[in-house]
């Protein structure tokens, strides 16, 4: 049976502040270094057989505080694009553009300069369907946009009805049944810290 395990990097210092980060290259913060630490014997009982993660620092710290010292980067795991919206507080733009805001969260909105969602999602999906090949158990290391968007393609759960996925958290999807190629939702959203209601973007 494949599993594919997908964590999303611990918090970063432009998450702990709410700025939209796209792909602005931000370090972790304490905290996220923290955080990804207290998933790391959950992810090792997994056994993951490989691990990609996005090249983005965060990501590639999560990976290493999670135990893998090589992870294999790869940009198509990037988050997406926001364009002109990158490093602005999430505050301002709902202020300014509440209803693109929403938009952009449920995937029919591009913001200015940024990446439309069916790229992303194209992008995304097809990382991960060329680096799963013969694991069975694959672990991708990479950014809430990117978990919402392989959601969508893998599960067909559209963005509009996913929360934003918190820092340094576990989601699973399996292959079920077996052999059948068809994957499905196994655990959303778990970190050993507890649930994280309010994540940000």
């Amino acid at each position: 049976m494949k599993r594919l395990m997908i964590v999303r990097h611990g918090e970063s210092e432009w998450n702990a502040t709410r700025k939209l980060q796209g792909q602005a290259d931000i370090a972790l913060s304490e905290r996220g270094r923290s955080q990804a630490v207290a998933l790391r014997e959950t992810v090792a009982a997994l056994k993951p057989d490989a691990i990609v993660a996005s090249d983005l620092v965060r990501a590639i710290e999560t990976a290493r505080l999670l135990g893998f010292d090589d992870p294999v980067p790869d940009a198509g795991l990037r988050e997406i694009d926001v364009g002109e919206w990158t490093g602005r507080p999430i505050a301002d733009i709902r202020a300014n553009d509440a209803v693109g805001y929403q938009g952009w969260r449920a995937g029919t909105f591009t913001p200015p300069g940024g990446e439309c969602w069916a790229d992303f999602v194209s992008r995304t999906s097809a990382s991960v369907m060329a680096n799963i090949g013969s694991h069975d158990r694959l672990l991708v290391v990479c950014h809430g946009g990117v978990i919402r968007a392989l959601l969508e393609s893998l599960i067909g759960l559209p963005p509009k009805r996913i929360i934003p996925v918190g820092p340094a958290s576990l989601t699973v999807l399996s292959e079920r049944p077996v052999g059948s190629g068809n994957m499905r939702l196994e655990l959303f959203n778990y970190s050993p810290l507890g649930p994280v209601m309010d994540a940000p973007d």
